[in-house]
């Protein structure tokens, strides 16, 4: 195993250790310095994975869940499902891999003043994972308003279904089919818009301004950049 396989999977081992531990005390140091015994873990390589503490591990808690959506999106035959319902699916798979009372720890934390940009950066990354999962090839615009969309949905739906009772959150997916259905109805008239001969007129200055923008090229590239 090669130095940065090991690395991963004692990574792994950490984070499994701290999921029964952060259930009770939270993303917290508390619940990092819990997991130690349990992985077997050496103190200083915890560290050194988790600088942070217990934010690290919300952070690699949140990432392996998408990670997990992909594999599972890997598997799945969408064909015949049309572009909405694919989203709704991807979204399903991605709560499926998540435990209620872990992301509710999760944003209880990510909810704080200093954590917020990371919980943000976070949903835009699941927002981006199930663009990608989808086959999203948009290289301009499309790119940003396709994820800030998809992760203002993503987020409302989190928040509806941790306080979900009802069988098999079937109360949550109808939420999401409804905010789904509003970004449709949004984009319909956006089109209609876009089709109007004086609209066009209108909005032909901004519209050449805005056709600079390309997505970012690598992960470090965020947000992008305007083409000169």
């Amino acid at each position: 195993m090669d130095h940065e396989n090991s690395m991963e999977a004692a990574k792994t081992r950490i984070l499994q250790a701290a999921l029964p531990h952060a259930a009770f005390d939270g993303w917290s140091q508390t619940t990092l310095n819990a997991t130690l015994t349990d992985s077997d873990i050496a103190p200083a390589l915890a560290r050194a994975l988790f600088p942070r503490g217990g934010i690290d591990l919300a952070v690699a808690y949140h990432q392996a869940g998408d990670q997990a959506m992909r594999d599972a999106l890997a598997s799945t035959d969408l064909t015949a499902l049309r572009y909405t319902d694919r989203v709704a699916a991807a979204i399903k798979l991605r709560l499926a891999a998540a435990d209620k009372e872990l992301v509710r720890r999760g944003t209880t934390l990510f909810s704080l003043p200093q954590h917020a940009p990371e919980g943000a950066k976070l949903i835009w990354a699941s927002a981006d994972a199930i663009w990608q999962a989808l086959g999203d090839t948009s290289t301009d615009l499309n790119w940003y308003t396709k994820r800030a969309t998809l992760s203002a949905v993503y987020s409302a739906t989190v928040l509806f279904w941790l306080g979900d009772h009802s069988d098999d959150n079937a109360d949550t997916w109808a939420f999401l089919d409804r905010r789904l259905a509003n970004v449709t109805k949004f984009e319909k008239t956006k089109a209609a818009i876009q089709a109007n001969p004086l609209a066009k007129a209108l909005l032909a200055g901004p519209a050449k301004l805005l056709e600079k923008i390309r997505a970012p090229k690598a992960a470090a590239d965020l947000p992008g950049h305007h083409k000169p």
